[in-house]
């Protein structure tokens, strides 16, 4: 117990902390005014979102518009290439989204709804696919495949020299799509079965329907809606996806829309920004009907779930567990760690095609990318940068952005929140393209063009990862009391006083998550990059890329490799830090 005389020795805004505490929670579930914010939070909030989500889409679509009009750049959408790469688009992305539902569907009923061991090793392990840079995805599978894979040469089970490399089709381009893209119908799905309702589940189990029947008639329907929502995100995914369809497609000549976009924009000519801000708009169309589609097919399916629900809805499999979890492991070695020996074997050979042994095994690779390839310790220095600028600097807009939605409730926070979420949904290749439409010219007071230097790579970053930065800051914010906030307030103290002694605290353990994962996506991100580079200013995403394009797949391989340890060091990092999160914050957590 606090005397007298130690309470009023303390600063005053503190003593009504503990003080007030007790009103300002009375006044609160009165319905009394949030406490106040400063005038210029708001203009600030929207002005950033102005600049960052709304200022390129427009630009996009005045780009199209001026296209269609003038008809300079019609023509490309008669041209037999267009009507190709929209056929190759749809087939791939429609089958990787049949690849993600099945693989997905059966993890997040397996990890939400048995008892199957090690869960959260299972989900952590699922969902590094999801984590890695697709082009690194593709270039695993590369490695473990075909008649050239060291590691084929070195198990002495490659196919005939000769024999073609069974990825660069439209049937393994769709494989990797979904293989990329499972771990998000995973993620839709096992929300809505973790909250299966236990009494249902247990009524029906002592009125004598089998685990079949019950999984018909309770678990289905109520499933219906994460599966279908998580099928369109691996369809909408699939479209936009750049590093898998160019690895793999432009090596056997298959063109989809965002490859199709980046030869237009490499081979630049009259009328080119208009041709892709059309090709760009059909991405955009393709992938708004494919959430169109989705919207619809929920129509109808209003599920409310009544009573207990949670983890013992579990089914027991009882001497079929052992055999549902060696079919689990057995597809996590299929789709994540064979791919990923390949890869490692990849790297430690002089060339792509010799077999790894003790008279070939070699770290040269390792070498040259670590310390003589000048351009890939650059494109390490670029990608440091821009992720550690995003991730930081991305705190500026999410935490007052956040604080601005939780005080403010109703259709500006609503606004606000469709505005931040709009970029992250849209393709990566449509949002470079609306990046480079926007800065493309001149800013219009200091005469300076951003196209081409790094820092149109970082506002796009900014743009494309903002919602990313913001939903764990949110969360944090949706369970902070704000009557602690409200005590300090009626005290005297400021909102940069508030901000740095209740609130800041409070969220720091979601901004430190914010941090990684924003640094994580960023530091390994390609599709952006990919249109926004030029020399000097190559990301690690880009620099895998042309590694692989012009042949050398050790140096690709070896990089990539580094990639991926990162990935796993940032994951168990947040995984470390897991207890003090808000829930929900780490995707693979039950």
């Amino acid at each position: 117990m606090l005397d007298r005389n130690d309470a009023r020795s303390r600063p005053r805004w503190l003593r009504f902390l503990f003080q007030g505490v007790t009103g300002s929670r009375r006044r609160a579930r009165a319905g009394a005014t949030p406490a106040a914010e400063p005038r210029w939070l708001a203009p600030f909030v929207v002005a950033c979102l102005f600049v960052l989500c709304l200022l390129p889409l427009v630009s996009l679509a005045k780009a199209g518009l001026a296209g269609l009009v003038s008809g300079q750049s019609v023509g490309v959408l008669s041209e037999p290439a267009t009507f190709a790469a929209i056929r190759n688009t749809l087939l791939t992305a429609t089958g990787g989204m049949i690849v993600s539902v099945l693989i997905g569907a059966l993890f997040a009923f397996a990890v939400a709804l048995t008892d199957v061991r090690g869960k959260l090793a299972l989900s952590f392990a699922f969902m590094l696919p999801m984590m890695i840079p697709p082009q690194v995805t593709a270039l695993a599978w590369v490695e473990m495949t075909g008649p050239a894979s060291p590691l084929l040469k070195t198990l002495g089970i490659a196919p005939p020299l000769g024999s073609p490399q069974p990825l660069y089709s439209l049937a393994g381009i769709s494989l990797l799509l979904g293989v990329q893209h499972a771990p998000l119908v995973f993620l839709a799905l096992k929300a809505g079965l973790s909250a299966s309702p236990r009494d249902g589940v247990e009524a029906a189990r002592l009125a004598g329907a089998t685990p079949f029947r019950v999984f018909r008639d309770i678990v289905a329907p109520l499933s219906a809606p994460g599966l279908i929502a998580g099928a369109a995100i691996a369809f909408v995914s699939g479209v936009g996806n750049f590093g898998i369809p160019a690895i793999l497609g432009i090596p056997a000549g298959i063109e989809v829309l965002p490859t199709l976009i980046y030869t237009r924009l490499a081979s630049f000519g009259a009328g080119t920004f208009g041709e892709i801000a059309l090709l760009s708009s059909l991405i955009a169309v393709i992938a708004a009907g494919g959430l169109l589609l989705q919207q619809r097919a929920l129509s109808g399916r209003d599920y409310r779930i009544i009573g207990l629900s949670g983890a013992n809805a579990a089914f027991s499999l009882g001497r079929f567990r052992l055999v549902m979890e060696l079919v689990l492991a057995a597809i996590l070695f299929l789709v994540l760690a064979a791919p990923l020996v390949a890869l490692v074997a990849s790297s430690l050979v002089p060339a792509y095609g010799v077999p790894l042994n003790l008279q070939t095994v070699s770290l040269r690779a390792y070498e040259e990318i670590l310390f003589r390839q000048s351009m890939t310790l650059k494109a390490f220095g670029n990608s440091m940068f821009l992720a550690v600028s995003a991730a930081f600097g991305l705190l500026a807009v999410s935490v007052p952005a956040a604080y601005l939605m939780t005080r403010r409730k109703g259709a500006l926070a609503n606004g606000l929140g469709i505005l931040i979420e709009i970029p992250y949904a849209l393709p990566g290749i449509v949002l470079a393209v609306a990046f480079i439409l926007t800065f493309a010219a001149p800013l219009p007071i200091f005469k300076v063009s951003l196209y081409g230097t790094i820092w149109i790579i970082l506002i796009a970053y900014f743009s494309s990862f903002l919602a990313v930065s913001l939903k764990p800051v949110m969360s944090a914010f949706l369970q902070m009391d704000p009557s602690l906030e409200e005590a300090a307030r009626l005290s005297g103290a400021g909102f940069f006083r508030r901000m740095r002694d209740v609130i800041l605290p409070l969220v720091a353990p979601a901004a430190g998550a914010a941090i990684i994962l924003v640094f994580l996506i960023a530091a390994n991100e390609l599709t952006v990059s990919a249109l926004l580079w030029s020399a000097g200013t190559q990301t690690l995403g880009v620099a895998i890329f042309n590694l692989d394009d012009s042949g050398s797949s050790d140096l690709a391989s070896a990089l990539s490799v580094l990639v991926v340890v990162m990935v796993v060091a940032l994951m168990a990092a947040l995984e470390a830090l897991a207890k003090y999160l808000p829930e929900g914050v780490l995707p693979w957590r039950n």
